[in-house]
């Protein structure tokens, strides 16, 4: 971000690690916060920042030197617009992946500051602003999981923030919702070309597809722990 930004601003929420230290010592004005959904840090971010423009990237998001010229011209721009999409480049296991979706993953990530809010969403959150959005053609680096295991961690943490949203809507599980693995899977595999991937792609899909079942799948979990406690908590139980 040196030469990119006027300001970073870093919300921290508690990090054991030197998140801080480092993000100081690169010039970052950090303030913490806890934690409480992506969505409402992310805003608590936003309202942090003191310029213009702002650009929201995440800790595994990396912009890549045509991005960054590219984001300079657009500022300078007359008639610039209320925000630009960004697509990113996803890299998972070591491998780009081209296909099974991934070539489609446009964000809403520079925007004015003034015109842009963040959704309330626990997880999944998104940035909208009042206005004309545009497209840049440069890339952003999405570095995400490089071994499986953190993969799976982050499913877990993932789904179970969805499935509480979910129930607090009145969400249910239903069995029709163990449809979603094979035909996610063969939509990602077949009719988006996810195979062109190769085995990257291949273990991409089927775990994609895991994951759009087990969101599902854990508010029958919240359920049976519901009605479990209710249980216990009746007279003579």
């Amino acid at each position: 971000m040196r030469g990119l930004a006027d300001e970073i601003v870093v919300l921290d929420s508690g990090s054991g690690d030197r998140t801080v230290e480092i993000a100081r010592a690169a010039g970052a004005r950090v303030a913490q916060r806890e934690f409480d959904g992506y969505g409402p840090q992310k805003q608590a971010a936003l309202a942090l920042a003191s310029g213009r423009w702002v650009l929201s990237i995440d800790a595994d998001e990396r912009v890549t030197p045509e991005l960054a010229q590219e984001i300079v011209r657009a500022l300078d721009s007359a008639d610039s617009p209320a925000g630009y999409e960004i697509r990113r480049e996803l890299r998972y296991l070591g491998r780009t992946l081209r296909h099974g979706g991934a070539e489609r993953d446009w964000v809403l990530r520079l925007v004015r500051r003034e015109l842009a809010s963040f959704s309330g969403h626990l997880i999944h959150e998104h940035l909208a602003v009042t206005g004309r959005t545009e497209r840049l053609h440069g890339t952003m680096l999405h570095l995400k999981w490089n071994t499986l295991g953190e993969h799976l961690a982050q499913m877990d943490r993932y789904t179970d923030a969805i499935a509480r949203e979910k129930s607090a809507r009145g969400g249910r599980f239903s069995g029709w919702h163990v449809l979603r693995i094979p035909w996610e899977l063969f939509a990602r595999l077949v009719l988006r070309g996810g195979l062109l991937d190769g085995r990257a792609g291949v273990i991409h899909a089927a775990m994609a597809s895991f994951y759009g079942f087990l969101k599902y799948a854990r508010m029958y979990e919240r359920e049976h722990v519901e009605r479990a406690a209710a249980g216990r908590g009746q007279p003579g139980a």
